[in-house]
């Protein structure tokens, strides 16, 4: 199993990102998907997921009407669209699969989004 980000990088505050998770060795069909970040020196957080028991859709508050998550399980795969960034969104972005959004069991290798002017 392969989860490969893309579409980190720098970015102005205010500007918009939308990254990409492209899945390997398993069907989004059956698997929650979900977001995570890591800022520098703080804990690894959850920013959004999409659960496979429903279809229902978390975000924590800070991504709440900024950030949307997506699946496009035709193509296998995820996306984080990032709109409205602040310098305090500077993170290592992670995308995961598993049975639970909360305890992922795939991890991708990690894309790195810098909001600075």
């Amino acid at each position: 199993v392969q989860l490969v980000e893309s579409g980190g990088g720098l970015v102005q505050p205010g500007g918009s990102l939308r990254l990409s998770c492209a899945v390997s060795g398993l069907s989004l069909d059956y698997y929650s998907v979900a977001w995570f970040r890591q800022a520098p020196g703080k804990e690894r957080e959850t920013v959004s997921c999409i659960s496979s028991i429903d279809g229902s859709t978390y975000s924590a508050s800070f991504a709440k009407g900024r950030f949307i998550i997506s699946s496009d399980n035709a193509k296998n795969t995820m996306y984080l669209q990032m709109n409205s960034l602040k310098p305090e969104d500077t993170a290592v972005y992670y995308c995961t699969a598993g049975e639970l959004c909360s305890d992922p069991d795939y991890w991708g290798q990690g894309t790195l989004v810098t909001v600075s002017s």
